[in-house]
């Protein structure tokens, strides 16, 4: 939510509830070439934790990751986490940009949840209004004062410059869905405890939800029924997943009501986009994170919304060399953020 400036060098960085990602792409236009990327796992609860020792341990994962693979520059592109972002699309007449984000910011307390005094706000448009000719409509993000400048502090703290923030899911439309996409198209990404559920039509996201659901929520269900520690259930879970037929269904009867939950919230979406966009229907669902890797999650989205359904490929607008492919394909259900910040344009 800041302005890239015209800087062309920078990486993406993906500070995850589990793990620091980080990728940087080489050259220009769509098609770009993959330069140095990889991951740091970090330790229990100290990506989430305001203490200034968890912070800076984070910090020193950041450093030691972009030491290890090779990244020269500085500059940066940082997620932001979905649940720490109010995201909404509303109607503004059609004026020129100045005049037009004068006026978005002068009715901007009627639209986000905190005071404009104390948020980071950014827009953009992103279309027609599907109902009023004389109108746009404008995508508005707004993330509190306080947590993006504590992410800002840490970040310079390990000698980088942050030359844009961006929400998580913004930057997942960008890395999943073709940009000369023109029909709409599902995004569900299960982290580890919420989960993103975005309607894009090309890259540009149309609604934008993040619920309180996720990998933990499925494992916790899975301790709590099959009675077994969190580690085993974990190992129950991604091995056997929503299979009817695998250990006489017990793991798909541990986990099915939170999976049943997260799928009421995608249909909550769905029909609440139908409701706004009444010509366009859902033409694909894709999934990643902990939604790609559960064993049978895919079909059972499928079978219950008569919809294609595929596996995100975070890498589809990247030059991947033919030695490597194998690799980064394995790891595409964790790298669509960090893919995305980095293939924002400058």
């Amino acid at each position: 939510m800041r302005s890239l400036s015209g800087q062309s060098d920078f990486f993406g960085l993906d500070l995850g509830v589990t793990a620091v990602r980080a990728v940087e792409l080489k050259g220009s236009g769509p098609i770009k070439n993959l330069g140095p990327y990889g991951f740091m796992p970090l330790e229990g609860t100290i990506s989430v934790s305001d203490s200034k020792e968890d912070q800076q341990s984070v910090g020193n994962a950041i450093s030691q990751l972009i030491k290890r693979i090779g990244i020269t520059t500085k500059n940066v592109v940082v997620n932001l986490p979905s649940n720490h972002v109010f995201s909404t699309v509303i109607e503004m007449d059609r004026l020129p940009a100045d005049e037009l984000g004068k006026t978005i910011k002068y009715q901007a307390d009627s639209y986000i949840p905190t005071p404009l005094t104390e948020s980071k706000m950014d827009w953009a448009v992103i279309g027609d209004s599907p109902k009023n000719p004389n109108k746009v409509e404008v995508l508005l993000s707004s993330v509190a004062n306080q947590y993006v400048e504590t992410r800002l502090s840490m970040i310079e703290a390990v000698g980088l410059n942050v030359i844009a923030f961006e929400p998580d899911n913004i930057a997942l439309a960008r890395a999943l869905v073709a940009a000369d996409s023109n029909v709409p198209q599902l995004l569900i990404d299960i982290g580890s405890a919420t989960s993103d559920l975005v309607i894009s039509i090309g890259s540009v996201p149309h609604l934008l939800r993040s619920i309180p659901v996720g990998q933990q929520a499925i494992i916790q269900a899975a301790t709590q029924n099959l009675g077994v520690d969190a580690r085993q259930a974990e190992q129950f879970v991604y091995k056997f997943g929503l299979g009817r037929d695998k250990l006489e269904g017990q793991v798909y009867n541990a986990i099915i009501t939170v999976i049943e939950g997260l799928v009421a919230e995608a249909e909550k979406s769905i029909k609440f986009f139908s409701g706004r966009y009444p010509t366009l229907k859902i033409e694909r669902i894709i999934v990643t994170g902990g939604a790609s890797t559960l064993p049978e999650f895919p079909l059972y989205l499928a079978n219950h919304f008569g919809i294609d359904v595929e596996i995100g490929n975070a890498w589809r607008n990247v030059n991947v060399p033919s030695n490597m492919q194998n690799e980064v394909i394995a790891l595409s259900n964790h790298f669509a953020i960090a893919v995305g910040l980095a293939e924002r344009s400058s």
